[in-house]
Order: structure tokens, then C-alpha cells, then sequence
């Protein structure tokens, strides 16, 4: 059954091609033709029904004002970000560095490998961070230095600092965590400087998956990097890589593993591999881990604790976003309006071991409905309009909220009030120490792009000559060329001058 036209690449030339995403035997498939290199048919979302359920949630379209290119060629031929692309910026990446400690088979990039040193330099990267921030009408809260490995630079404390005084309410660091446990100030300094997490690889809870991605076993740095962490108390999300056959199997574990260390750790992001060099076509199928095939494997593996009604994409929580912000009476620092099949999420709290998920004992489409027509009528105006609508909130949240399911130890219902109340990072963050994030960001890869998603993408990178491009095109596409182009040969003397 027909879905609907889009665009996506030939995963052999890179070439935008017309596509058409379908539904069949109970899947979804993308289906397109090069001109040079024939025909391709691969899975877009292993269950049809899922995929309808999460397609609901359409999220909104808010462009930039003042978008870096003009849209002069057809999409993806000209990111940057360009007028047609229909959000901003939510989390700014900049790749301070192709440097890297690890030679890992499935990263993005390595200088060794490529003999090239892609490595900007504290005023460029500056420069970077000021175009986040000068995006309008919302300038970007949130940024994450990556790489490579972006704990090799000798300056990566200053670089939070600058992040800081930029203005970002939000930084954070994507690393294998080998500095961390080897250095223990190390985690103190960056927390000093006002690092609020630590995006840590982490692919298992056994040496296996770690030979594997990694080519050693670094499960005892990982151990020792998140205590370090915990030392310096300064928060950590897991990030597991997800390969079929690797470490698939290994998901429960992992979630487990956060559980037990759910004072520092504060949420599991999943990612399934994405395919973004240039793997044989017929490897991909054997391969492919997609969202709804992530979702089974965390109902198998924690006993059914956690369920795929739990389950939400990103964009569902747009109300919330807009309820903060009408009670402010300005537009929220931060919408999650990235397309709808991008990812998925839930929160879990622990009751005596037992896995807990919000929506066992929180209405979540009701409290999402409740928060939408509290913004309508802030929207609409009237005497002492978000006292009332407050006041109201105060009533509401107890029908909404099942007491009786409610962990012990949770107020949940004063929480959220505090939440509102405050609008505050602080109110926040309470709530996250008490809950733990379980999500999953499936990255496009030329196999399964989408131009329909590339357009609403919220997670950017940042790159030397100005330009601001969406993840999944900037690793399909773009960072090969933009690479090449700022990037000194590989040699010792190059990083003493750069660094």
C-alpha cells in the first residue's frame, strides 16, 4: 500500500533520488532507482501499525528567519540551514576534532585512517558557537562537542567554558570515556566548567560487543570513567551502538546496568548502526536494527516491564514546550518538532527494583491534551489568565495521575506542579534524578534516507565555513567534503600547531 512520494540517496553514488516509502506484509519499505546503479528496496520501519500510531503525533514547523544558504537546489544538494528546512536548531554538534584514542569499524571518522587532521581552532570554534546562537527566533540551548574524541584536546575544559559564556543553558560531551577513567580530576574539571553530561559510549555490559565496535575490550574503563563521573557528580547518558547479532541482545542488560546506577546515570539513548559508509547493499537487510524491532527487544528483555504503548516519539512532547512557554508569555527556549519517525522514548522509574514506566500510572495523552488547551487559553488572553490556568493544573494533575500506581517515593503530582511553577533547569532536573530516559535515535543512512525527515531534523552540526547542517545529511553526504577541506595533513606537528 502506497504512503507517499519523497526523496532519498542512491547509497552507491550519494545521488538524491525519488523514493517512495510503502506499507507491505506488515512493514514499511523505501523503494527508489538510480539512473546508474539500479534499484534498491530497503526497511524504513519493521511494523506498519507502529509506524501509523507514532505518524500522529505530527509535529510542528518552526523555520529559522535567518537561515545560512538559500534553498537554489533541490534537497539535500545545498544544507546549511537552508529556507525550506522547517525547524531550528535544538542540539548543536560540533566535532572539535577527527583525533581519536580508539579505532572503532563503525565511527564516522578517524584521522589516522583518513591522514588528515580535521581540527578547528579555538576562535573557529567559537565562531561556531556564536552561529547557534545567533540563530532566530530561538537561539540554539543546547551543544555537544564531538568528534573523534573530543577529551584529546588539551583545551576541551576551556571549550565548556565558552560554551557557557556563550550562552548555551545545555553542553555536553560525546566520548569513549578512556580520559575520564584515566584522569579523575578530569571529570571535576569539566563538571567546574559547567559540563552537564557526559554522552558516553557504551556498548555492553560484556567484553564481547566491545571487541566487536571498539576491536578491545573496554568495559573496566567504562566502569571506572562513570565513577569518576559519579565522584565529580556530574550526569551521564549511555550511549549504546546496536548492532544485530552483536550486541542486540544485550539491551536489557544495559538498561539494567543504568538502574543500578541511577544516581549518575540519567538516561539509555540506543542507536542502531547506521550504515553511512559504504556497506554492501546486501548486508543491510541481516543487519538493519530499526525503532519497532527496538521496542520488541525491550519488552523481551525486561520481562514486559516496559511495554511499546510506553513508547513516544520526541515530538509528542511539544506541549509541554508550549505550555512553558505561554506561561512565560515568549517562545520556548526549545521545541522537540523533529519528525515523528526519528525516534522514540519513554521514562522509567524504579519502586523496590521493580521497572515502573510513566505511563503506568500517568495518563500521558490526557496530560498532552490538558497541556495544549492550557496554552490555547494563555494564548487567548484574559485577567490573570496563567494564575487561573495554574490553579486549574493544581486540580487537574491528580484525575490524571494514578496515585495508587505511583511509586512510593514519588510526589509526582508537586513535581510537575514545581516544574511549571519554576520553569526553571533546576525543576528539571529533579525530575530527571528521579526518572531514567529510555530512547532510541535511529540516524538515517543513505539506504533508508528521507528527505521528509531531513527537513524537520533538530540535532545540527556546526562546521568552519558558516554553514549549519541536519545530522543525518551531514553523515551521508557532507562530512567527507567539509573534512577535506579544513584539514591539515595528519602529521605530530600539525596537532602541537592546532592544539
Amino acid at each position: 500500500m502506497f504512503i507517499k512520494k519523497t526523496k532519498s540517496l542512491c547509497p552507491e553514488c550519494f545521488k538524491p533520488v525519488e523514493a517512495e516509502v510503502y506499507d507491505e506484509g506488515g512493514k514499511v519499505w523505501i523503494k527508489k532507482d538510480c539512473p546508474e546503479h539500479g534499484h534498491f528496496n530497503n526497511t524504513y520501519w519493521s511494523d506498519s501499525e507502529l509506524y501509523k500510531r507514532v505518524g500522529g503525533f505530527n509535529p510542528s514547523i518552526k523555520s529559522v528567519d535567518n537561515p545560512q544558504v538559500n534553498k537554489d537546489v533541490g534537497c539535500p544538494n545545498n544544507c546549511g540551514i537552508c529556507n525550506d528546512h522547517e525547524t531550528s536548531t535544538v542540539l548543536g554538534l560540533i566535532d572539535v576534532t577527527n583525533r581519536c584514542n580508539l579505532k572503532c569499524p563503525v565511527c564516522f571518522a578517524n584521522a589516522a585512517i583518513s591522514k588528515k587532521l580535521y581540527e578547528p581552532s579555538y576562535e573557529e570554534i567559537k565562531q561556531m558557537l556564536k552561529n547557534l546562537r545567533d540563530l532566530k527566533p530561538i537561539a540554539t540551548p543546547a551543544i555537544q562537542y564531538a568528534g573523534g574524541e573530543p577529551t584529546v584536546r588539551k583545551d576541551i575544559v576551556d571549550l565548556i567554558k565558552l560554551a557557557k559564556e556563550e550562552g548555551f543553558s545545555h553542553t555536553q560531551i560525546a566520548t569513549n570515556g578512556l580520559r575520564l577513567a584515566r584522569k579523575e580530576d578530569l571529570a571535576y574539571e569539566l563538571a567546574d566548567a559547567g559540563l552537564n553530561t557526559v554522552y558516553l559510549q557504551f556498548d555492553g555490559v560484556s567484553e564481547e560487543p566491545y571487541v566487536y565496535n571498539r576491536g578491545k575490550n573496554l568495559l573496566p574503563q567504562k566502569i571506572e570513567a562513570i565513577e569518576n563521573c559519579r565522584k565529580a557528580n556530574l550526569g551521564v547518558v549511555l550511549v549504546p551502538t546496536i548492532v544485530k547479532g552483536v550486541n542486540d541482545q544485550q539491551i536489557g542488560d544495559i538498561i539494567r546496568f543504568a538502574i543500578k546506577n541511577i544516581d549518575i546515570i540519567h538516561g539509555v539513548n540506543f542507536q542502531p548502526v547506521s550504515f553511512a559508509g559504504r556497506t554492501p547493499a546486501d548486508q543491510v537487510e541481516e543487519q538493519r536494527i530499526t525503532i519497532p524491532d527496538f521496542i520488541n527487544l525491550v519488552g523481551k528483555q525486561t520481562d514486559g516491564q516496559i511495554r511499546l504503548d510506553d513508547f513516544y516519539p520526541p515530538s509528542a512532547v511539544e506541549p509541554i514546550s508550549h505550555f512553558i512557554g505561554a506561561l512565560d508569555g515568549e517562545e520556548p527556549s526549545a521545541i522537540l518538532n523533529c519528525h515523528q519517525h526519528c525516534g522514540i522514548a519513554t521514562y522509567i522509574f524504579i519502586d523496590n527494583e521493580k521497572i515502573i514506566p510513566v505511563t503506568e500510572f500517568i495518563d500521558v495523552d490526557r496530560f498532552l491534551e490538558f497541556l495544549n488547551k492550557g496554552a490555547q487559553k494563555i494564548d487567548g488572553g484574559g485577567f490573570g489568565i496563567r494564575k487561573r490556568v495554574l490553579f486549574s493544573a493544581t486540580k487537574e494533575l491528580p484525575k490524571i495521575i494514578d496515585r495508587d500506581k505511583t511509586p512510593e517515593s514519588l510526589e509526582i503530582s508537586k513535581m510537575l506542579l514545581k516544574v511549571f511553577k519554576n520553569r526553571s533547569y533546576d525543576s528539571l532536573r529533579d525530575f530527571h534524578k528521579s526518572s531514567l530516559l529510555i530512547s532510541c535515535m535511529h540516524f538515517m543512512d543513505p539506504f533508508n534516507f528521507d528527505e521528509d525527515r531531513v527537513k524537520k531534523c533538530v540535532i545540527h552540526y556546526a562546521v568552519p565555513d558558516g554553514r549549519i547542517i541536519p545530522f543525518c545529511t551531514m553523515n551521508s553526504i557532507y562530512r567527507q567534503e567539509i573534512e577535506e577541506e579544513f584539514s591539515v595533513p595528519f602529521k605530530s606537528e600539525n596537532i602541537k600547531k592546532k592544539i
